[in-house]
């Protein structure tokens, strides 16, 4: 995809865009297309068939030193990192706050608990912990989640992955199931029922992009255990709309 550019004058800022979400590529194009000096970090790299605008790096947010040293030449920071990427948000904000810089984060308003259906829990492992004896657990939790699900109580846990890969489980219990979303409700309900799901786990994304396989589990009558998004740093200012972080932006 083609961005038009807009000439800015050159006060306009040099932004940084902590990466990582949907809404952080729709903030990227908007604010390429009016001409900001933008450029992104992510810890990993982007996911599915929509490419990233700007161009970024891949950062280890407990590199604490590099981080501070690189954002120095920025003038301001907007954090729309993976919901559950917290490392990165507050890598960032400890760095910007020492550096003095602006910082905003967005923060996607969460699904709500309104489904008897549905329920919460504050972390991985407390999910895990719900699993009934002989359960067939659908986990979207991502990989590093796997050592939570240690002891399992079901039968299998069949963890999605969104990024090909060729790592073997590393328990016999996981059965890894290979996708690319975008997802689809109908899609979903195949699949669930192809596998045989008797639960399924996955974080409180909010959103509409992942919200297929909560809303195909519920018509399935499958019950849902969301897992709570980590707290952003406690001190940034908060944004849950687009419009609204670009106009921050350029109010800067």
């Amino acid at each position: 995809m083609i961005v038009p550019m807009t000439t800015r004058s050159r006060s306009s800022p040099k932004l940084l865009l902590l990466a990582g979400s949907a809404e952080a590529r729709q903030l990227a194009e908007r604010l390429l297309g009016e001409g900001f000096d933008l450029s992104a970090w992510l810890t990993e790299p982007p996911r599915g068939d929509t490419p990233m605008l700007v161009s970024y790096a891949l950062r280890d947010p407990s590199d604490k030193d590099a981080l501070r040293r690189d954002m120095a030449g920025f003038d301001a920071v907007l954090d729309c990192s993976h919901g559950f990427d917290a490392l990165l948000s507050h890598a960032g904000y400890a760095a910007a706050s020492e550096l003095g810089l602006r910082f905003v984060s967005f923060e996607r308003p969460a699904w709500p608990i309104d489904n008897p259906l549905l329920q919460a829990a504050p972390d991985v492992a407390s999910a895990a912990r719900s699993i009934q004896q002989g359960a067939r657990v659908f986990a979207a939790t991502g990989w590093p989640s796997l050592a939570d699900f240690t002891p399992f109580r079901g039968s299998r846990l069949m963890l999605r992955q969104t990024s090909g890969h060729d790592r073997p489980a590393p328990y016999d219990f996981v059965d890894l199931i290979f996708d690319t979303p975008p997802f689809t409700v109908e899609g979903e309900m195949a699949l669930f029922r192809d596998l045989a799901v008797d639960l399924l786990i996955c974080r409180n994304l909010g959103g509409e992009g992942s919200r297929p396989k909560v809303d195909a589990a519920l018509a399935l009558g499958i019950p849902v255990v969301l897992i709570d998004r980590p707290p952003l740093p406690q001190n940034t200012p908060r944004l849950s709309d687009l419009d609204a972080i670009f106009d921050w932006v350029r109010n800067l």
